[in-house]
């Protein structure tokens, strides 16, 4: 007999198996307490109310004046207890609504797992998704036009996530530069090589993290003058010649393109794949539901380049 989370409900409930009872063990038993545990929860709505609801004795336990005109006051807020309970139960498995969820590429099959896990507990909940830049990706976030976002992190201020996966970091490099054939580099020697420009109104510390700035040996970073807000147009400036981008793994996968290698930088951080929401709206249903099921998806911090195609 479950009395909840709110502590007094769960006191009513003691209250109302030892009236039925008048015996601490038997209603123990059924409430699967401790006799001790039992007495607790009693003494604590006695002090709440002030009055005794019980006398006890060694031979008996009987319910007190007080505690017999209470009892059917009990039993109706036990039972509306139970009735907005099971409302919210309904809810929960029907759950009706919308939920925006804004990522880079929509066909991915961590995207169609995420999904079907909603759809799965919730099917009247309906999840639209929403292609998003490197600047849309936070901005309509905190704007509130997206009520989540599959994405890499770090974050910016404001925002909360839950950690998907780990990945490698590799260098996007043009096919003709002297590093792009090789298996590996390091971020020393990618050093005279510029990181193509972001657009100021990506978050500061996400355009640091992928440009590894500052550097393990405190080498300055140099950048293109570019201001991209799309992985596209980061990739066209490369191609061109003009520069490197830091980018996950999955992008050999994913954004295989004419003109561009993806090496291997062996002292990269990894970084890390986040499912992410504002602070503000963590708690609101439809963010909670999408939460939900991102958190049966959630993958090991070994760091695996394929970790997106293997969700099911």
């Amino acid at each position: 007999m479950s009395g909840g989370g709110d502590p007094t409900m769960r006191q009513l409930r003691v209250l109302l198996v030892l009236a039925e009872e008048l015996h601490f063990g038997r209603a123990a038993r059924r409430l699967y307490l401790s006799q001790p545990a039992l007495s607790r929860q009693l003494r604590r709505l006695e002090e709440q109310w002030g009055v005794p609801l019980l006398e006890r004795s060694t031979r008996r336990v009987r319910l007190t004046a007080a505690g017999e005109a209470l009892l059917p006051r009990v039993r109706e807020a036990v039972a509306a207890a139970d009735v907005l309970r099971a409302a919210v139960m309904e809810q929960e498995r029907t759950g009706t609504g919308q939920v925006v969820l804004g990522c880079y590429v929509t066909a991915l099959p961590v995207v169609r797992a995420l999904v079907e896990r909603v759809r799965g507990r919730w099917p009247g909940l309906k999840v639209t998704l929403r292609e998003v830049d490197l600047v849309e990706q936070f901005g309509a976030l905190l704007d509130g036009e997206l009520d989540v976002v599959l994405c890499y992190g770090p974050v910016p201020r404001g925002v909360q996530s839950l950690r998907l996966a780990a990945e490698p970091v590799v260098a996007c490099l043009a096919d003709g530069h002297p590093l792009a054939g090789r298996p590996s580099v390091t971020l020393a020697e990618l050093a005279g090589v510029p990181v193509v420009g972001l657009s100021p109104e990506v978050p500061q510390g996400w355009r640091a993290f992928w440009a590894a700035d500052p550097r393990p040996d405190a080498a300055p970073v140099s950048y293109t003058g570019h201001a991209a807000t799309s992985f596209e147009g980061s990739l066209a400036a490369v191609a061109q010649g003009d520069g490197l981008r830091l980018v996950s793994a999955a992008c050999r996968e994913l954004f295989p393109r004419p003109g561009v290698r993806y090496v291997d930088v062996a002292d990269a951080p990894p970084c890390a794949a986040l499912l992410a929401w504002t602070g503000a709206r963590r708690d609101v249903p439809e963010v909670a539901a999408v939460r939900w099921a991102a958190g049966g998806l959630a993958g090991s911090g070994v760091p695996d380049a394929r970790w997106w195609e293997r969700l099911t």
